[in-house]
């Protein structure tokens, strides 16, 4: 029984195969010596038969085969051109091997079918994991995992993602049984519903502490995941496109990258390890030294209600806050005056503005601002000049229902991608745009992957032509966020709700995917647009400034207290951003279920912000201490609060924080805590710490 291993110091990963067949993970997990015999371990995992079953226990290999007996869900489901199943069972396996990653190549049984896997570990901790499928004939392919994982045996609830518009990222705890949980993103792209990620910790394991290994499959198009326990105990993990996802008959098949990343720092530690993937590797900055510039978005301040004149007054009022970029969105081009109409006539509505953008440019440019400008290239109104030239442009049947008042432009399509490749490139290379807000307000009729295909093309051409030009992914707030869309694109807007209590939920937990550099956070109006909340100035900005920090609301008419603490939030921003997003974001165990918690730790690990958010009232008399996480413990730490400012008359204690800085050890901080003052709802407390 062959056996490979690969290795990075922190993790060990084990293959091993019964002569030629496909091999099977048959370990994942903390480093083994590296004179364990492999030999032993996989004779160490073989299983015994018990009565009622088949002569031999099929491998959970790869891509598991029916042909070999293997009951679960199929790595593979293919047909050939007639509809009738193909009976998968592999032969012949090759693995090639370094130091970094295995390459894996078999054929199947009898049929002219060629199957190959990638296995890497990435610079930065992930494993990553990719599949093909190479067809002498056109087959039709119903259903192709990524490199099939072994699910953890000791283990607590799984955890995976559900959402909705502006109530994204809500974790679904599920407990392993028999049988299989399926989570089917079939609405086109990674969705508010099902995000392509969940995270299988150990029993025992917190937010900071115990082992834990989470997937992510990076795809901005339909997915599945498989979570299954088979009738004798085993577990495996798949995920891959969509059911579906190729549309007829072809003779090339590939996965998305499927990233594994494995911690024994809880599952906040499983979060570290993606932040710093999307941040360092996974995204393409057009200057990685320049610090994240606090965003204006018009948005929520005039909807489709433009005016250069209160634009002008607009920009002005938001650079006095602290503003460094101005995005204007929807409503510039076309006739454009509410959603039913002009998308995908991509001209300046020259009523709004009869001089074209240049005179807006020119006045954001002067308040010391860039300019960035809103986009939707991927759908049309049925009332613009581009549907009636070209209604068969539309993706799905006439038929289908509407969504928005919008379709779908067909991305599958070479022309297509090329008229909107030349519509926004006319629009860059005579304005000085340095930033695309890209959205997609709707759910696709077809979950079809030429369509993600499509987009990435188009992207990638795009980014090629003016690569100054950073772009971020919307979709209705945070309806396409995934690996894939953002290593060609450089923000995301985690949820078209600016209400800082709902956004303190929500970021909290996409830390488990996003670094703080890429996620868009703004300060929004009073009250908020999407709940009717009234929150106080402090707390909207300090929530902002977690992640990357803007404003949405008309600025000129802020009270003038809200704007100075506006200003001062602002600037303290900017004066840590630069070490913040370069750091690490944390998630807090915390014993009080009415406090939401995170530290973020700078890469060197000398210095440290904790957010404590106060959500509602606490069910007991005095706030519960804090234990802080991710310190070393034989270091000593002097930490302060930062805004003794909000804390309100009914704190009457001796809390040492109020009467200024504290020393203590990691160890205390970790293992004691923080005594924080009493707190009304809707309060954040900011502690800064120094490694002395």
């Amino acid at each position: 029984m062959p056996q490979w291993r690969l290795d990075d110091g922190r993790q060990t990963l084990v293959m091993a195969a019964e002569g030629d067949a496909l091999p099977a993970v048959i370990y994942f997990g903390t480093p083994l010596p590296r004179d364990e015999d492999l030999e032993e371990l996989a004779r160490a995992q073989a299983m015994d038969l018990g009565g009622g079953t088949l002569d031999v226990v099929a491998p959970i290999s790869l891509c598991p085969e029916p042909g070999r007996g293997f009951g679960g869900h199929p790595g593979a489901m293919l047909r050939d051109s007639d509809g009738l199943p193909l009976t998968l069972a592999f032969e012949g396996a090759r693995v090639e091997a370094t130091d970094t990653a295995f390459r894996v190549t078999a054929r199947n049984r009898g049929v002219g079918l060629r199957y190959s896997a990638v296995i890497e570990i990435l610079p930065t901790g992930l494993v990553a994991l990719r599949a093909d499928l190479d067809a002498d004939a056109p087959v039709i392919c119903d259903w192709l995992a990524a490199p099939v994982l072994p699910g953890p045996q000791d283990a607590a609830p799984m955890i995976d993602i559900h959402g909705g518009w502006i109530s994204e990222w809500r974790a679904v705890e599920t407990p392993w049984q028999p049988g299989q949980r399926v989570r089917d993103g079939r609405q086109g792209r990674s969705g508010h519903e099902h995000p392509p990620h969940a995270v299988f910790p150990a029993r025992g394991t917190t937010k900071t502490r115990g082992q834990a290994l989470a997937l992510h499959y990076a795809w901005s198009g339909g997915h599945r995941m498989v979570a299954e326990e088979l009738p004798d105990g085993r577990r495996q993990l798949q995920m891959g496109h969509s059911p579906g996802a190729w549309q007829g008959a072809a003779t090339r098949f590939s996965t998305g990258t499927l990233l594994a990343g494995l911690s024994t720092e809880g599952t906040g530690g499983t979060g570290v390890l993606f932040q710093r993937h999307i941040r360092d590797m996974g995204i393409n900055w057009p200057d990685k030294s320049r610090p994240r510039p606090v965003h204006y978005n018009c948005w929520e301040a005039i909807y489709f209600d433009h005016s250069l004149d209160a634009l002008k007054d607009i920009a002005s009022a938001a650079a006095d806050l602290g503003a460094e970029r101005f995005v204007l969105d929807d409503g510039w081009f076309g006739q454009r005056v509410d959603d039913t109409t002009s998308l995908g006539d991509w001209w300046i509505d020259t009523r709004k503005y009869p001089d074209g953008l240049m005179p807006l440019i020119e006045h954001v440019h002067a308040c010391g601002m860039a300019f960035g400008l809103w986009v939707e290239p991927e759908m049309v109104n049925e009332n613009s000049d581009l549907y009636r030239l070209h209604p068969g442009w539309v993706l799905g049947p006439p038929d289908q229902p509407r969504g928005r008042q919008q379709l779908v432009l067909d991305l599958g399509r070479a022309d297509v991608r090329d008229h909107l490749f030349d519509a926004l490139h006319a629009i860059l290379k005579d304005h000085p745009v340095d930033y695309l807000k890209w959205d997609h307000n709707r759910l696709l009729p077809i979950g079809d992957a030429a369509q993600t295909d499509g987009i990435y093309a188009l992207l990638d051409r795009l980014r090629a032509a003016h690569p100054g030009v950073e772009i971020e992914s919307c979709a209705s707030g945070g309806g396409r966020i995934d690996a894939g869309i953002l290593s060609r694109t450089h923000r995301v807007w985690l949820s078209d709700s600016n209400d800082a209590l709902e956004r303190v939920r929500i970021q909290h937990a996409a830390s488990l995917l996003l670094p703080s550099a890429v996620t868009g956070s703004h300060v929004g109006p009073d009250p908020s647009h999407t709940s009717g909340r009234r929150l106080p100035m402090a707390f909207r900005a300090w929530v902002a400034a977690q992640r990357h920090m803007g404003f949405e609301m008309d600025p000129r008419s802020l009270p003038a207290e809200d704007a100075e603490t506006l200003r001062g939030i602002t600037k303290w921003y900017k004066d840590n951003r630069v070490w913040m997003h370069a750091g690490d974001i944390l998630p807090l165990d915390c014993a009080d279920p009415a406090v939401r918690a995170e530290l973020q730790r700078a890469a060197d690990g000398h210095r440290f912000v904790a957010f404590v958010a106060q959500t509602e009232t606490s069910p007991q008399a005095l706030p519960r201490p804090l234990r802080l996480a991710g310190l070393d413990p034989e270091a000593r730490y002097r930490v302060r609060l930062v805004n003794p400012s909000d804390i309100p008359p009914q704190s009457r204690g001796p809390v040492a924080l109020k009467d200024g800085p504290v020393t203590l050890s990691g160890a205390a901080l970790m293992g004691m805590g923080l005594s924080l003052p009493w707190a009304w709802p809707a309060t954040m407390w900011v502690i800064e710490g120094e490694r002395l």
